[in-house]
């Protein structure tokens, strides 16, 4: 766990402006759309922070903070993978080149975005779709 949930100021000055405003609008998509467990905790080697959504001891997504850098982690299950491949050519070129080159484990295949502007969101709604549906309307 963390010592301290960082505030505004020192997510600005770790990721910078213009990223803290995308941390901050999926942010807001995400809690528009899903009524989740927010936790904060280290963001282990890679990452400073990590901000995970859970419900129900599942772990719907990760944002992610390290300087300059933020990320969008989900993990798709061998069923949420067959979705997505079923309907793959309705995601954008990026993601699914994100998709193709992403490691898969015993668990899932962890999916890794690094967003640097807002044009990714539709997609990683649709993906946050394939794992649960929005209990929010």
């Amino acid at each position: 766990m963390l010592d301290k949930i960082p505030d505004e100021e020192e997510m600005t000055a770790l990721v910078g402006k213009s990223l803290y405003d995308v941390w901050n609008k999926l942010c807001s998509l995400i809690d528009e759309k899903y009524d989740m467990e927010r936790l904060w905790d280290k963001g282990g080697k890679a990452w400073k922070y990590e901000y995970k959504y859970r419900r129900g001891g599942k772990t719907l997504c990760a944002l992610y903070a390290r300087e300059n850098c933020v990320g969008f982690m989900i993990i798709l299950g061998k069923d949420e993978r067959l979705k997505f491949e079923s309907d793959k050519e309705n995601y954008s070129e990026e993601v699914r080149k994100v998709y193709d080159e992403a490691r898969t484990y015993h668990d899932g295949k962890w999916i890794m975005f690094e967003p640097v502007d807002t044009s990714l969101f539709n997609d990683l709604i649709g993906l946050l779709r394939i794992k649960r549906k929005p209990n929010r309307k």
